[in-house]
C-alpha cells in the first residue's frame, strides 16, 4: 500500500532537504515503457538543448549581466534555494530582478512590489528573461526544460501535496501545465492538479506543446500579475531580499 507522508514526515524532508528523501514515504507511481524510454530521451535533449542555448545565448547574457550590474546594487544572479527531483534541494538560479533593499517575503504577500522591482528587472520578469541562467540548472541535471516548477522552501502547503501525490519523482521544469494554464494567477490547488496531470501523462508530444505554448504566452504576456493583485502566490515571485554576500541566498 502506498504511504502518505504525515505532517511531521513533510517538516522533516524541509529541513533535511539537501538529503535525498525516502522513497518509501512516496506514493507508489508507475511510468509506462514509453514514459522510462522517453526519461532517457529528455534528459539527453535537455543537456544537447541547454549546452546550444548556453553558447548560442551567451552574448544575451552578457549584456543582461552587465545591465543589471551597472543599474543597481547587489549581484548579478540571485539563488534560491528550492525542492528539486526526490525531494532534494536545489539551487535556482536567475537575474537579479529587486533591490536588495525588498523585503524578504513573497512577492505576492507585498502590497507594492513595484517600489521594490529595479526598472530593469522589471523588463526581465515581463519577459521571462530573468529565467535563463536556469539553464545552467538544466545542464547540471537539477532541473528539465519541462516539468513542475520548482517550489521554495516554505511553500508547505503545495510541498504536502506533491509528495502526496508522488509529483517528486519528476525533474522541476523551466516551465510546466500551470505556466501555460494562467502562471502567477493559478491557485495552489490548480497547481498541484497541473503538476498531478503531467506526471501521469507527461510525453515528448506534451512536452513539445508546453514548450511552443509558453513561448506564445511569454511573448502575449499572459498571466503575469505582481504582488497581492494575484490570484495567488507563486514559487517563481518570491523577494530577494536576504543578504547577497552569503552564498546560500537565492530567490524564486
Amino acid at each position: 500500500m502506498p504511504v502518505s507522508p504525515s505532517p511531521q514526515t513533510i517538516a522533516y524532508d524541509i529541513k533535511n532537504s539537501h538529503k535525498v528523501a525516502d522513497l518509501k514515504l512516496y506514493p507508489s507511481i508507475s511510468f509506462t515503457p514509453s514514459q522510462r524510454r522517453y526519461c532517457v530521451v529528455k534528459r539527453a535533449l535537455d543537456i544537447i538543448l541547454s549546452s546550444l542555448l548556453l553558447l548560442l545565448l551567451s552574448p544575451l547574457f552578457l549584456t543582461i549581466a552587465l545591465i543589471v550590474k551597472a543599474t543597481s546594487r547587489g549581484p548579478v544572479l540571485f539563488r534560491q534555494k528550492r525542492m528539486g527531483q526526490f525531494g532534494k534541494t536545489i539551487l535556482v538560479y536567475k537575474f537579479r530582478t529587486m533591490y536588495c533593499s525588498a523585503p524578504n517575503v513573497a512577492t505576492c504577500k507585498l502590497h507594492n512590489p513595484d517600489q521594490y522591482i529595479t526598472p530593469v528587472g522589471r523588463f526581465l520578469r515581463v519577459t521571462s528573461l530573468d529565467e535563463l541562467p536556469q539553464l545552467i540548472n538544466i545542464l547540471h541535471g537539477d532541473m528539465s526544460f519541462i516539468g513542475p516548477r520548482p517550489l521554495i522552501l516554505s511553500e508547505t502547503e503545495i510541498h504536502t501535496g506533491r509528495m502526496q501525490r508522488g509529483i517528486y519523482y519528476l525533474r522541476p521544469g523551466l516551465t510546466g501545465l500551470a505556466q501555460i494554464n494562467g502562471r502567477d494567477l493559478v491557485s495552489q490547488r490548480q497547481k498541484i492538479r497541473y503538476d498531478e496531470e503531467y506526471l501521469h501523462s507527461f510525453s515528448f508530444k506534451m512536452d513539445c506543446k508546453i514548450f511552443f505554448q509558453t513561448i506564445k504566452a511569454v511573448l502575449k504576456r499572459d498571466g503575469i500579475s505582481e504582488g497581492d493583485s494575484a490570484f495567488r502566490g507563486n514559487s517563481d515571485a518570491s523577494s530577494e531580499s536576504k543578504d547577497f554576500s552569503q552564498s546560500d541566498n537565492v530567490r524564486t
